[in-house]
């Protein structure tokens, strides 16, 4: 693996988070995203990686000063390709959005870069003949909080070749992260068959008006002694995933819950720009969201 130059296509709940676990590493990072309000965006949002890496990873200002050197923003997807050994596609989670990049960036990306997904729920098959390098596209998959929950799942689809796969391992470890290497293609991954069933339910339970957030998130906590129930996870998340998930699901199944649940996120929380932690605001308030509060499980 001899991959140096790193680009990051989105700046969004994981995309800078990626960027800026890249970077620290030592990498050559650049920033793509649609436009430079949303890239000044990103810029602010590594301001508050630093005091996270400062507290969980005891990173000193030498190390953070050089994770800035190392990274440049554009939006301008030829400039932000046009040296990249690898790009990480981090754009919204809807299969119309990946595939209209994935076309754009054929035209104007160099042969030698190798195009990862970290799409988790869509599968890598899904997209391989829109990149125009199908040999060369695999998937990444990392989960939320990716400098403590340093999670990195590779799949691959029939035809990625071996040692790409291989490569990608490799600089999986090298950002520090654990690398998961998957034996075939499954939707969700392992993470996300495990994580997506629970959060289906726990929305299920609400949408069906069995419970509210706090009491279906204290039955889980306190049953289970997980520090997160699923309402919480949502926020982290971020509730845009959340309904861009549920939308696709509704639109290929016709379920009459899905489309409630679809309906009941957009009137609630995408209308009204309460995506979770990111804008402050989700199923709870931030900072200080009640299910912190030491009387919660009581």
């Amino acid at each position: 693996m001899n991959y140096k130059n790193i680009t990051i296509a989105g700046s969004g709940v994981l995309g800078y988070q990626i960027a800026f676990q890249t970077a620290f590493h030592g990498f050559n990072v650049t920033v793509y995203d649609i436009n430079d309000t949303v890239l000044e965006k990103a810029k602010s949002k590594f301001k508050s990686m630093c005091e996270a890496f400062k507290k969980d990873l005891n990173a000193t200002e030498q190390e953070l000063d050089k994770t800035f050197e190392n990274l440049r923003y554009t939006s301008d997807l030829a400039d932000a390709v046009k040296d990249a050994d690898l790009l990480i596609e981090a754009v919204p989670e809807n299969p119309k959005i990946k595939i209209d990049f994935y076309n754009k960036l054929a035209k104007v990306a160099s042969e030698k870069t190798v195009f990862v997904t970290n799409s988790s729920t869509l599968l890598p098959s899904q997209f391989a003949d829109a990149t125009g390098r199908p040999s060369k596209f695999l998937a990444l998959h990392f989960a939320n909080t990716i400098w403590i929950h340093n999670t990195a799942e590779i799949m691959g689809h029939a035809t990625t070749d071996p040692k790409v796969f291989k490569d990608v391992v490799a600089f999986a470890k090298a950002i520090g992260m654990l690398a998961l290497p998957l034996n075939k293609e499954q939707p969700g991954y392992i993470l996300n068959s495990l994580l997506v069933p629970l959060l289906s339910a726990a929305t299920n339970l609400l949408i069906s008006e069995v419970a509210t957030p706090e009491i279906i998130d204290k039955t889980w906590m306190k049953a289970t002694g997980a520090p997160l129930g699923p309402f919480a996870i949502l926020d982290v998340v971020g509730i845009t995933t959340v309904y861009n998930i549920n939308k696709t699901a509704a639109e290929n199944t016709k379920d009459e819950l899905k489309i409630k649940t679809v309906k009941y996120l957009k009137e609630n929380f995408i209308d009204k720009n309460k995506l979770g932690v990111s804008t402050g605001e989700g199923f709870y308030k931030y900072p200080n969201p009640t299910y912190k509060n030491s009387d919660f499980l009581k």
